[in-house]
């Protein structure tokens, strides 16, 4: 068990280490950076939803009785928390610094978003620690797809303290303080998930149902703001992508 606990802190380590990607985004052009960005925000969709469908829901109707639809309300309820934390947080997980610049008035929003950021990476380490003791492969699936959401989020977090007035340095470092919260929500996660291993029945519909949300209301309606036709094309063949991804990693191991 010691090296599962190892493997959630390092996969979670990772996902943290990826706040330090803002600072190499100050460098690049507009237009490059908002052709990565909506490339991630493509390809982290499919994966969050082949993550969820593919990977977590097979995994949570494995271990529960059969027949039984705990599964389901769990990941209803877990689709439903995550809406009304974003609401009350009032988190809008766009995937473009520009358009937080536009909504950022004082340096009070900066603070409110670290704090919705430190929640958000503190359930991403109860999903990720989840995965890692139900299945080593799911844990891996699972943060490859929360990592790939972690990148334009980190970047857009990062232009928003930015903007509230942080110098780049305190920016930088902020950002990934909050990102840490992951690896707590991980090691958390570990003890609740081992100790009481009916946790996981509940666990893991949960995080089907974050991932899918984050997919359904952020992610998708992001993509579906794209007029141009062959931008759409491209972005449907990166989503199509990241689902092939989830499906490839199923058969491994």
């Amino acid at each position: 068990m010691l090296g599962t606990l190892a493997q959630i802190i390092l996969a979670t380590f990772i996902v943290s280490a990826l706040a330090l990607l803002g600072i190499f985004t100050l460098s690049m052009k507009e237009k490059l950076l908002k052709r990565i960005l909506f490339a991630l925000v493509s390809l982290s969709a499919g994966a969050m939803l082949g993550g969820a469908f593919l990977h977590l829901i097979p995994e949570a109707l494995e271990i529960s009785p059969a027949g039984s639809l705990r599964p389901f309300i769990f990941i209803i309820i877990g689709f439903t928390i995550f809406f009304l934390v974003e609401k009350v947080l009032h988190w809008h997980h766009c995937h473009s610094p520009h358009h937080h610049k536009k909504n950022s008035k004082h340096q009070s929003f900066a603070y409110m978003n670290l704090f919705g950021d430190a929640i958000h990476n503190f359930i991403d380490g109860l999903i990720i620690a989840a995965s890692f003791v139900a299945d080593v492969n799911l844990g891996i699936a699972t943060t490859i797809a929360v990592a790939l959401h972690e990148i334009p989020q980190e970047i857009s977090d990062f232009g928003v303290l930015l903007y509230g007035g942080f110098k780049k340095g305190k920016a930088l470092f902020l950002n990934f303080i909050t990102a840490l919260a992951a690896v707590l929500g991980g090691i958390l996660g570990f003890f609740l998930s081992s100790n009481i291993q009916s946790g996981l029945t509940i666990l893991l519909p949960l995080a089907a149902g974050s991932l899918i949300y984050i997919a359904a209301s952020d992610l998708l309606p992001e993509l579906r703001k794209e007029e141009d036709t062959a931008r759409s094309l491209i972005s449907f063949g990166i989503f199509i992508l990241g689902i092939g991804l989830m499906f490839t990693l199923s058969y491994l191991g």
